[in-house]
């Protein structure tokens, strides 16, 4: 499918990414501008549910993050969830003002942690008329006492609080593994599943990926609650994606952030785990799901 190579600024960095134009398009149509995950790359199949979107005659909007991938930024690899909040606010103010899209009808999509951006964004922007958040991140704090041992935390502080007084005294960011194969390993995300979706998915797909992330990044995240804001996001329809299996953005953690969100709302649960969505059944499932919902309330 034609795609266009794309960039624009962002608090003067600048960001890369493609523009699929929607299918048969022969006046201005909707856009949606789609983020992905932690150390993610646009690569890592956001290609394939803009195919989908734009074959339902949507304009698709997909970037990297700053730091990250085709985009610049520095420090490379760093994550910073409330600026990536931002850089999507930049990224929608960019293609509602290209000249094939309908700057009244924008919607946004984020996977994982990007569908915490996509929550916290769409509570604030009433440029978003819409919004998809699959197996999204919700909370911060709720994701570290689940993924940490009691015991370790005090441990993980303290690497924290010596990485400010690093970077304070001019010190080069420390960097750690995104993923380990290892559950006790010192990583962003250590699973079976997230090092076999990364590893497998960057050997096939995303060679710009790399392993590592700043440890700095670790508390940003930590910081990060998006779904303490849900109820905030109504009247724009919102749509959740939950795979019930998820032990990375945690399942219980989507449900009860669901329960707060006023309506329009709608919750399709999957049978799989957090990777899951991105192939297979599953996938076809959750495009199909976030493609009528744009559909629908975009029309």
């Amino acid at each position: 499918m034609p795609r266009e190579d794309i960039e624009f600024s962002a608090d003067n960095v600048t960001l890369r990414g493609w523009f699929f134009p929607a299918e048969g398009a022969q006046s201005k149509c909707p856009v949606v501008v789609m983020v992905h995950g932690l150390s993610a790359v646009k690569e890592m199949y956001l290609d394939d549910y803009a195919e989908s979107f734009s074959q339902a005659g949507l304009n698709v909007l997909v970037y990297d993050h700053r730091n990250f991938g085709a985009s610049d930024g520095a420090p490379r690899q760093h994550i910073d969830s409330m600026t990536q909040a931002r850089d999507l606010r930049h990224a929608i103010t960019y293609a509602t003002g290209r000249e094939d899209v309908d700057p009244g009808r924008v919607g946004i999509w984020g996977s994982s942690h990007g569908g915490g951006l996509v929550l916290s964004v769409a509570a604030v922007d009433r440029r978003v008329r819409a919004v998809v958040a699959q197996v999204p991140f919700i909370s911060g704090s709720g994701q570290m006492t689940r993924l940490v041992r009691p015991d370790f935390l005090p441990t993980v502080r303290a690497q924290l609080d010596d990485e400010r007084r690093n970077l304070y005294h001019g010190g080069e960011p420390t960097l750690m593994p995104a993923v380990d194969a290892d559950p006790l390993a010192p990583a962003l995300m250590s699973s079976v599943e997230s090092w076999e979706f990364f590893t497998k998915t960057a050997q096939d797909r995303a060679p710009s990926w790399r392993n590592e992330v700043t440890l700095g990044s670790l508390e940003r995240i930590v910081e990060f609650e998006p779904g303490d804001g849900i109820h905030r996001i109504s009247p724009t329809p919102l749509l959740m994606i939950v795979a019930d299996q998820d032990i990375s953005a945690y399942a219980e953690l989507a449900f009860e952030a669901y329960e707060r969100a006023l309506q329009p709302k709608q919750l399709v649960v999957l049978p799989c785990g957090h990777f899951d969505v991105y192939t297979g059944a599953a996938f076809e499932a959750s495009s199909k799901a976030a493609c009528e919902h744009f559909v629908r309330a975009l029309a």
